[in-house]
């Protein structure tokens, strides 16, 4: 009879102790501790998976170049800018626009009015010029011999210099002139080339009036020739870097028209003195131009090679703009008392003129300090 009670009593105890260990609540995970304000914590598997590279801060070579604008102009002995001398009307247009010219090449021809009266002008200016010249010797004999009066021989004087002076100032129009070819008879003016090269500007059509150099009005360019074998780039030169930047340094250019093309030349020239406006030097590079690729007027980056110096740097990628801050992200020692690795976000002050893949850091690292040189985007975007 007690075989059924001690059984009964088991199963009891057995079903209290599974409803027991039913009802107790797992053990809780212990809780991470969370990173203070501009840092963060990652494992090491982290780290890998995000790709977060590291390298420590350290002396390097930087300002092998200074970065500057420029705009692409021609060598000025290699080009001519044609204007018409006298006013009239063009009546016959011979180059065209591309067609490569010797000095002296005809370019147009102008019809005009100046050109009957430049020459009548010196016609008139040499008989007036004999004229005087005889009464001035008629009156210095009389002068001499006391048969005329002071006042006669004075004005006889005056006349011949006038008549000279005269003379002299028409000789000059009429060689001023003569930089062309003169057609007295149908009164016509040929502008030619002033330099051997292309035709690269045409301003005027047939028919057109145009104005002269010696008119008093306001003449226009008719025609630009000139070599592009040969360019200039002048770009602006602070006066920080002046004394850095000597005649003969390697010079590099680039332009939209070729984003992937270098043209390579060197620097001819350096101003001396200062624009007062905007406190910048002249620099002026040259650049072969078999291509004829560089065009006057295009703008370009010019990067000039200067020396190098020794200088606490960290690489470009690893400085991040968060609105008004600059600032990097070093890796911090001890780790994380979980022993997470610990990165924080350090302001810096870094020169980002330079031209070299290094930015100089003059504020907020130190020699020795380990830095993230890649994924600081990541990190920045889990900061607390």
């Amino acid at each position: 009879m007690k075989q059924p009670y001690l059984a009964v009593a088991l199963a009891l105890v057995a079903l209290g102790t599974l409803t027991a260990c039913k009802e107790a609540p797992p053990p809780e995970a212990p809780k991470m501790a969370d990173p203070p304000a501009g840092e963060v914590w990652l494992g090491a598997d982290q780290v890998k998976q995000a790709n977060i590279q590291v390298a420590p801060i350290a002396l390097q070579d930087v300002d092998d170049t200074i970065l500057t604008s420029g705009r692409v102009t021609f060598e000025d002995v290699k080009v001519g800018h044609v204007f018409s001398p006298v006013t009239g009307q063009v009546i016959k247009i011979i180059a065209l626009l591309g067609q490569h010219l010797k000095k002296g090449d005809p370019l147009a021809v102008i019809q005009s009015p100046d050109i009957g009266q430049a020459s009548s002008d010196l016609g008139k200016a040499n008989a007036d010029l004999v004229a005087a010249e005889r009464d001035y010797k008629r009156e210095r004999e009389l002068w001499a011999k006391k048969a005329t009066s002071q006042k006669d021989f004075e004005t006889a004087e005056d006349m011949y210099r006038k008549a000279k002076a005269e003379l002299d100032r028409a000789s000059q129009k009429a060689y001023l002139l003569r930089s062309g070819k003169v057609d007295t008879v149908s009164q016509s003016y040929t502008v030619t080339a002033p330099t051997d090269g292309e035709v690269l500007m045409r301003n005027l059509s047939p028919g057109v009036e145009v104005q002269g150099q010696y008119g008093g009005g306001t003449a226009q360019e008719l025609f630009t020739v000139g070599e592009l074998d040969e360019v200039w780039v002048i770009a602006d030169l602070y006066e920080l870097d002046l004394a850095r930047v000597q005649v003969g340094a390697p010079a590099t250019v680039r332009v939209v028209a070729y984003p992937g093309k270098v043209f390579t030349g060197k620097v001819d020239w350096v101003s001396g003195m200062l624009d007062p406006v905007s406190r910048t030097a002249k620099v002026r590079c040259t650049f072969a131009n078999a291509e004829k690729l560089l065009k006057p007027e295009m703008y370009a980056t010019v990067a000039i090679s200067v020396e190098v110096r020794k200088a606490l740097a960290v690489p470009k990628g690893s400085v991040l703009r968060l609105g008004t801050d600059t600032v990097v992200f070093a890796q911090e020692q001890p780790n994380a008392p979980d022993g997470r690795l610990r990165f924080k976000r350090i302001p810096v002050k870094v020169d980002e003129g330079e031209g070299s893949q290094w930015l100089p850091v003059s504020q907020g690292l130190q020699a020795g300090m380990t830095i993230v040189t890649s994924g600081s985007v990541l990190l920045s975007g889990m900061l607390q």
